[in-house]
Formats: C-alpha cells, structure tokens, sequence
C-alpha cells in the first residue's frame, strides 16, 4: 500500500533512511556521514521539514506492508522546478516492487499537479539506483551537468498516459 507520510511515520522513516544510504556509502564514505546519532537526527529533521510542507510544493510518499514501512519517497517542488529528493527501499524488500509501486505514485502526483520535467540526483556509485531509474525513463542530464559533488542528475519527463516502462 502507498499512502502519504504522516508525522508519526519519522523514526521509522529516518531509520529506513539510514538502512538503504548505508547500502552504498559503506565502504566508499566515513560512516558519520550515512549513520551515527548525528546523522540520524539530522535526517529525521530533514524528513520532519518535508513531512509537513504543504502539498501544493510537493509530498513524501511510505509504502507498507503488513503494517511494516517498507520505502519512502519525497518530491519537492521549488522555483518552477520539481525534484525527486529521495527514494529508499528498505535493503530486506528489494526486488519485491516497492520502489516501482512508489516511482508510479509519485508519477500520478506529479501527472495530477500537471508536472511535465522532473529532476534527481542520484550518488554515481550506486549504480542499483541508476539501473532502476535507466528503467523507468530517466536520462542523463543533457548538458552533462553534474551535482555537487559525487552526484550524476537525471531528468524525466513525465509523460501524460503511463509509466515510460509500460512500454
């Protein structure tokens, strides 16, 4: 099930958070950076921030299972431009369709709000993610732009039928 995040979701949000960022920044980046009381605070402010914008500058979407947080995803948008900030699984639901279940989501929230272009930035090393959103028609910034960073962005267009990957 996909429905919006309510302030009572954050410890598991943040923690959940934490769980998939350490999938690919352990090894490649200290571990104060992914993990740690510190890093974990901050991460729930931060999801705390984006929990209760209003949602006409965007939204944060939990799926669930069984009663259990299983993914998340946030969106912002800002100055004309809507980001996907984030997008988590839970490492032990991979490959179960939580991630497709909340890319289609914010697809229709985004269709719905009469988004056509969406931007993310997605950590050049973590090339699971960059192969999920290959799939789900994300392209390469065409300039060739990077983030700040070590950080690739990617575009979408957001067509206004289905899901590029449907084909």
């Amino acid at each position: 099930m996909i429905r919006t995040a309510q302030p009572e979701d954050l410890d598991a949000i943040a923690a959940l958070h934490t769980r998939a960022r350490a999938t690919y920044y352990r090894g490649r980046t200290a571990e104060e950076v992914y993990g740690g009381a510190a890093e974990l605070a901050r991460t729930r402010e931060g999801w705390s921030r984006a929990v209760a914008r209003d949602a006409a500058d965007g939204g944060v979407l939990c799926a669930e299972r069984d009663g259990e947080l299983t993914g998340v995803a946030a969106f912002r948008t800002a100055d004309g431009e809507t980001t996907l900030t984030q997008l988590h699984v839970d490492p032990v639901h991979w490959r179960r369709g939580t991630g497709a279940a909340l890319h289609a989501a914010c697809l229709d929230a985004w269709r719905r709000a009469g988004i056509r272009r969406v931007r993310l930035e997605v950590y050049e090393h973590n090339l699971r993610a960059q192969a999920f959103y290959a799939t789900h028609g994300w392209l390469p910034d065409p300039a060739g732009a990077r983030a700040a960073g070590s950080h690739r962005i990617l575009w979408l267009t957001v067509d206004t039928v289905g899901d590029p990957s449907e084909g």
